[in-house]
């Protein structure tokens, strides 16, 4: 049986053991989004699990979820559970999202917050699904890279094989300018100036509820960020984040070891203060944490020309510096002489 591409519709028999060699149309894939694909009905936490326990083999040998697929590959997918028979999924929605540029190799769009990129872990469906539901006759259509589940803004799709994988070299090399706005609760320090790099390690583990958590651990993956203080006020700072690498929460995680949470941040941010700030009523008042992807500058994979896409900070967030800056602007005026009439 070949791989995705042409044959993108098949799927792996559910009582057998099956061998699915990969062609030019899968190639690149990562080999947890291939098996997404061609076991309609299964749940992804059940295809997390066969990866982990090693029943999914990549040339008779186990691979971890983040394994990309080459030409020629064998695949070898385990008898697995799949949807019952007569049971209909529900049907995923057409998605129309801000587009920032468009051509025959690229697609990129301006993700709003409470989004997913991708279908699972508890969400139906996501960015990738509801396109490709609105664009039917697409040929192809993959995630370059992806965006927190919280997260606004830029995010890049392909709509060539050949995109995709020179993107991919691009992310490898470290070689784009990714840039995210974060707003912090805490102090800035003094002494940091006006640029903090950070070059933590970073471990990804689970939770004993099967949840993905990411902190500093000396033998973790080398990450790197640095933070560009952008405007502050009392417990709080606008920065800007420039991801040197591409580790996953690695803004979330870097921030909060300074002691510098993202708002709203509900896996490593402060609860206590997230609730009040979404409180109705409240004033600064935010409901979404506050990390969005304003920039990117990258080579275009196929013209190789340099473009730079984007995204504007949402209303929401623009409203919080807003009431922030109101806030500063009312405490400085304390204490100040009453303007004489005329």
């Amino acid at each position: 049986m070949k791989g995705l591409g042409k044959t993108s519709q098949n799927q792996v028999a559910s009582d057998q053991v099956s061998f699915v060699e990969i062609d030019e149309g899968a190639a690149g894939q990562r080999i947890d989004n291939f098996l997404v694909r061609v076991c309609k009905g299964v749940p992804k936490s059940h295809i997390y699990r066969i990866l982990r326990s090693g029943e999914v083999r990549v040339n008779k040998g186990r691979v971890d979820a983040q394994y990309r697929l080459s030409e020629g590959d064998v695949v070898r997918v385990p008898p697995i559970r799949t949807a019952q028979p007569g049971a209909s999924a529900a049907p995923v929605p057409a998605g129309h999202f801000s587009v920032l540029y468009e051509d025959e190799g690229l697609l990129v769009i301006d993700k709003p917050a409470g989004v997913a990129v991708h279908g699972g872990s508890g969400v139906a469906f996501g960015v990738i699904e509801q396109l490709r539901e609105a664009r039917p006759h697409g040929k192809f259509l993959e995630l370059v890279h992806r965006l927190d589940r919280e997260t606004s803004g830029i995010l890049m799709l392909a709509k060539k094989r050949a995109a995709l994988v020179g993107l991919h070299e691009q992310i490898r090399e470290n070689s784009m300018d990714k840039r995210y706005y974060a707003c912090v609760h805490g102090d800035w320090a003094s002494d940091w100036g006006r640029r903090r790099a950070v070059k933590e390690p970073l471990h990804k583990y689970l939770t004993p509820e099967g949840e993905r958590r990411v902190r500093v651990q000396p033998d973790g993956l080398a990450s790197h960020t640095v933070f560009n203080l952008v405007e502050r006020w009392p417990e709080y700072a606008l920065l800007e984040a420039e991801l040197k690498t591409g580790r996953t929460h690695q803004i979330r995680v870097h921030l909060a070891h300074l002691g510098l949470p993202i708002v709203g941040d509900a896996k490593y941010g402060d609860f206590a203060l997230n609730k009040a700030l979404a409180r109705q009523g409240a004033n600064p008042g935010i409901k979404r944490m506050f990390l969005h992807a304003h920039r990117l500058k990258i080579t275009h994979p196929i013209t190789r020309e340099t473009l730079q896409f984007e995204a504007p900070l949402p209303a929401e967030c623009r409203r919080f510096i807003d009431e922030l800056r109101a806030q500063r602007e009312g405490a400085e005026g304390v204490g100040r002489p009453a303007a004489q009439p005329d």
